[in-house]
């Protein structure tokens, strides 16, 4: 075992992955065919972050750094859009930019610019579906005002009028060109399918939303959802911490306790979750934007890691994938395939498979790809297949740790998560304990072909007749943005 200290020393660690196993005498008999080597697992301990909790709540990861002379701030807010009221979705996402845009503490939202290029500082503010972020990235010797300035867009932001109205302007304009790419169109349109159209996980925002949201709404989103106990900072670079510990307390320490809202997101009702859908959406273009898949596990299901590995083998890398070798490199019917698992913690996860293919090739991919689902619940992998998926889940597990701040952001992300700090170390185990057998049952259990929803964007012309071979279609007609 290696205690791994640095980012340069995490660096030189990755590219000693491909060591081989044995290579006495490599300089005599040289190393052989490639392809027949073994590597080791990657073994390494990360360093250990300091974990405190200040008076008020708010929890502090430390780690540092003297490589460069660099502080990177980030703070993880429990806050996002599953709190936005029914009438006004996109208060959250507006919220958390004119946060950062609108000035705060006491300076104006032109002040802020000013001091943040005088000295090369960068700040950031969002507030996405689950949780909010904000970070602070700058040099050591100028810390200290950065921090000032960064608590003051935290903890009392401005919210200055006129940014709040070029903030709308600005999230009315995206508003009116989201339905211009058919990819992004494609994914929206699925997670509607998938969760409900008016579910947290998958409603929007729209013109007549973000124009009933005022100033006034953003103070009082930002004064009950904001406070140190819903707020994790992780520290890492050129500090000492003492020195940082006392810097923080400075900005945060009197900063009072709230009440916190609870992150709690319906599931979806199992009866609703298994019925299959066809879906279309006529756009004038002669390539099939495809999604097909189904709702699925959380991150910390006992089937996670077989469910995992068995996406690996099915879609999810890429150039060794099933999928990639049969749809694409075997019959030439798409450039983009494959599948993905979404496991998260606070809503139900999502598989999926998705292609881009030319409009008369959409048939025959769809076809591909349930037969490619039935092979998985029906068949053991090979040895082959299970051996690859394994090593690169294993060797790239190092990269979860690749810096400092790699380090620190995967153990707020899991606290955050309500998931231990070993989690990752657990996954990486099971993956290596896991069997042929374990994959086989995981994707029996796990993949349904009969639950599948299906989404196609494409030519209204020859669309509908394709997917009518799978089942009833419906067309989805996207409303103008006006």
């Amino acid at each position: 075992m290696m205690n791994v200290k640095h980012g340069a020393t995490l660096g030189l660690l990755a590219m000693l992955v491909a060591v081989p196993l044995t290579t006495a005498c490599a300089g005599e008999a040289g190393l052989g065919d490639p392809r027949t080597m073994t590597f080791a697992p990657v073994e390494f301990l990360p360093p250990e972050p300091e974990r405190v909790v200040f008076e008020n709540g708010m929890v502090v990861y430390l780690l540092e750094d003297h490589e460069l002379p660099l502080i990177t701030l980030t703070a993880t807010i429990k806050a996002g859009s599953w709190l936005d009221p029914a009438g006004k979705i996109g208060l959250a996402g507006l919220t958390g930019l004119v946060m950062r845009t609108g000035g705060g503490g006491d300076l104006s939202a032109e002040q802020v610019d000013e001091e943040l290029e005088h000295f090369a500082g960068d700040i950031s503010i969002g507030l996405g579906r689950q949780s909010g972020s904000a970070s602070l990235d700058v040099l050591s010797k100028d810390f200290t005002r950065g921090l000032q300035i960064f608590a003051g867009l935290i903890r009392t932001p401005a919210f200055d009028p006129a940014r709040v109205e070029l903030a709308k302007l600005q999230a009315i304009e995206g508003i009116r060109r989201r339905q211009d790419n058919p990819g992004s169109v494609v994914g929206r349109e699925f997670v509607k399918m998938l969760y409900g159209a008016d579910h947290p996980t998958a409603r929007e925002s729209t013109i007549e939303s973000v124009r009933r949201i005022n100033r006034d709404d953003l103070a009082a989103f930002h004064r009950a959802s904001l406070h140190p106990n819903g707020m994790i900072l992780g520290v890492t670079g050129d500090f000492k911490k003492s020195d940082m510990l006392a810097s923080l307390r400075d900005a945060f320490g009197d900063w009072a306790k709230g009440a916190v809202p609870q992150l709690t997101i319906t599931d979806v009702p199992e009866g609703d979750a298994m019925i299959p859908a066809i879906r279309f959406v006529a756009k004038d273009t002669t390539q099939t934007h495809l999604r097909l898949g189904h709702l699925s596990i959380k991150e910390n299901d006992a089937d996670y890691v077989p469910v995992a590995i068995a996406n690996d083998i099915l879609g999810g890398s890429s150039f060794r994938s099933r999928l990639f070798n049969d749809v694409r490199t075997k019959r030439g019917l798409a450039y983009s395939v494959g599948s993905r698992l979404n496991a998260g913690m606070h809503d139900q996860g999502v598989w999926l498979m998705r292609a881009e293919t030319k409009s008369v090739s959409t048939q025959e991919v769809i076809e591909r790809f349930i037969v490619n689902i039935e092979r998985m619940r029906s068949e053991l992998v090979s040895d082959a297949e299970l051996a690859e998926a394994k090593e690169a889940y294993v060797n790239s597990f190092i990269f979860s740790f690749s810096s400092p701040s790699a380090i620190v952001d995967r153990l707020v992300k899991l606290e955050y998560d309500g998931l231990p700090k070993n989690f990752l170390q657990q996954l990486r185990d099971k993956v290596v304990k896991l069997t042929k057998e374990d994959i086989l049952a995981a994707a029996k259990k796990h993949l349904h072909p009969d639950r599948l929803k299906i989404i196609a964007v494409g030519s209204g012309k020859t669309i509908p007749g394709v997917l009518s071979t799978f089942g009833e279609v419906k067309e989805i007609r996207l409303q103008p943005e006006e």
